[in-house]
């Protein structure tokens, strides 16, 4: 058995020149079309769409080479992470219980880019680079003269944005030696993404013959703790990463001892992904053979998003055009990072000055009603102690179906942009959001996840106030998945029967004073 010292419950129509044979994928951004688009298939199996482009000649999008750190441009520095027992900066080697040495490296530092390794980049170009669109028909649909563009992430494997740090996760920990991962998801997204990674890491693996047929003895194993809510929910996000090799249990379990209490204390727990942190670490810290990812929240998690606003900095000035309002939903904070966070560094430098804007649930409003103090990750206690906007690590949101939002903090670098005036947030109740779908889904063709649809109801309240005003704004979204899995909650809305899920001030203030108590 191996644990840290703090990991136990606390007291308390342009074609590259470039040949295929050198380049397997390439995807360009494209701006208005005259005819349809063409879809080319090459010999390797990947896909590249070329544009008809009009009036101007635009230049392939290529896929960054390296991840920016935005710590590196930060005025003030972010507060460290604390280790729970002595209130001391965490120490690398506190995390190498459940992390490998190269993402401790990445958590902790404050270098400007980072490489992306060779291997991840070409899983990579099995989606990246992943398309901007401009909502032509959603502007007309709501009589704006604004223009909308959001940033499409529902083309990978996946299906979401997860895959961008689920692949180099898993690459760095294979390269250690590491066999067993353990995580937590919410809707599945982050836990789909990382079967999809583990799937393909699985270099020594054997063939058998059961009575159902050959099947693949995978020697990367993964399992998965899904919050229960989303887990009776979304019983295809289950299937989904059950395909790609993992083992799912429903959170809170009886496999853990934080599940166990949980389930003591609340038998019909909806549980949440500060319970589902809780018995991953406890699997990883008490296991010398199993590591922990984590598909939020985190540094290096944040880090490895950024492929997503290098690339859409470069389509947006391909469509010569200047964002004037940028927005992101915010659960853990990776999606909206992994999109801002380059923008905030052009915003830093003067070359730009947008209005960067988080959206995130009226039930979990972490950032528009949380206390930014120093607080668990997780809900056991588990975690070291971060800087963020909180709830409190014990609170329960409702049950929204936007479960990859349900969680009671923020990132420590979304919280320390938010506090240095970066960037604002506001909360918007899930049936807006779910009309806002079906404008989107009845214009553009897209059926958004239930977590986008949060910066899509507030590009449309944008858009909708340019109409009022005249202003014809450039709205730059981040649209970071598709709902094909999440058709129940779509169903719910269409037939009348979803309500909005709030929360009560009382319940929040009770979370909040468990917070552990700081000494100045």
């Amino acid at each position: 058995m191996a644990q840290s010292s703090f990991l136990s419950p606390a007291p308390s129509c342009c074609i590259s020149t470039q040949s295929f044979n050198q380049r397997k994928y390439e995807q360009l951004s494209y701006g208005n079309f005259l005819t349809k688009p063409m879809q080319l298939r090459v010999s390797s199996g990947f896909r590249a769409r070329a544009k008809v482009v009009n009036h101007v000649t635009h230049t392939a999008t290529e896929i960054p080479s390296q991840w920016y750190n935005l710590i590196a441009d930060l005025p003030i520095k972010p507060p460290p992470p604390l280790n729970p027992r002595t209130f001391e900066p965490i120490k690398p080697e506190d995390l190498s219980a459940l992390f490998p040495d190269e993402l401790i490296k990445q958590e902790v530092s404050s270098e400007r880019f980072i490489d992306i390794p060779e291997d991840v980049l070409d899983v990579y170009k099995l989606w990246r680079p992943t398309p901007l669109i401009r909502a032509k028909r959603l502007e007309k649909l709501i009589d704006t003269p604004a223009r909308i563009y959001y940033k499409y992430e529902g083309g990978s494997p996946a299906g979401s944005h997860k895959p961008n740090t689920a692949v180099p996760q898993v690459w760095y920990n294979v390269q250690q030696g590491v066999k067993k991962v353990a995580t937590e998801t919410g809707a599945g997204q982050w836990g789909s993404a990382l079967a999809f990674a583990c799937s393909l890491f699985n270099l020594d693996c054997e063939s058998l013959v059961s009575p159902m047929g050959p099947f693949l003895l995978l020697w990367f194993l993964l399992q998965v703790w899904q919050v229960r809510a989303s887990y009776d929910q979304k019983p295809y996000r289950k299937l989904m990463m059950e395909t790609w090799g993992a083992k799912v249990h429903p959170s809170p379990s009886e496999i853990t001892e934080a599940g166990k209490r949980i389930l003591q204390s609340d038998p019909s727990s909806p549980g949440s992904l500060g319970i589902a942190i809780s018995e991953a670490v406890e699997v990883a810290a008490t296991n010398v053979d199993t590591k922990y990812c984590l598909g939020s929240v985190l540094n290096h998690v944040l880090l490895h998003q950024t492929v997503i606003g290098e690339e859409c900095i470069k389509q947006m000035e391909a469509f010569g055009e200047t964002p004037d309002v940028i927005i992101g939903c915010t659960g853990g904070g990776s999606n909206f990072g992994g999109l801002c966070f380059p923008f905030i560094r052009e915003k830093l430098n003067g070359k730009i000055d947008p209005l960067i804007r988080a959206v995130e649930p009226e039930a979990c409003p972490s950032l528009t009603k949380g206390s930014y103090a120093y607080d668990y990750g997780d809900t056991a206690g588990m975690t070291p102690l971060m800087k963020m906007h909180t709830l409190g690590h014990d609170f329960i949101p409702d049950p929204i179906h936007a479960g990859g939002l349900r969680y009671h903090g923020m990132a420590p670098l979304v919280s320390h942009v938010y506090e240095l005036g970066l960037m604002e947030a506001i909360a918007i109740p899930q049936t807006e959001c779910f009309q806002g779908a079906i404008q989107f889904a009845r214009s553009e063709g897209l059926i958004p996840a239930p977590e986008p649809t949060h910066a899509i109801a507030a590009a449309i309240r944008e858009a909708l106030h340019c109409r009022e005003t005249g202003e014809a704004k450039v709205i730059l979204i981040a649209m970071c998945g598709h709902g094909h899995f999440d058709l129940t909650a779509y169903e719910k809305y269409l037939q009348g029967n979803l309500v909005d899920l709030s929360f009560a001030e009382e319940k929040i203030q009770a979370s909040l004073a468990k917070i552990p108590q700081m000494v100045p």
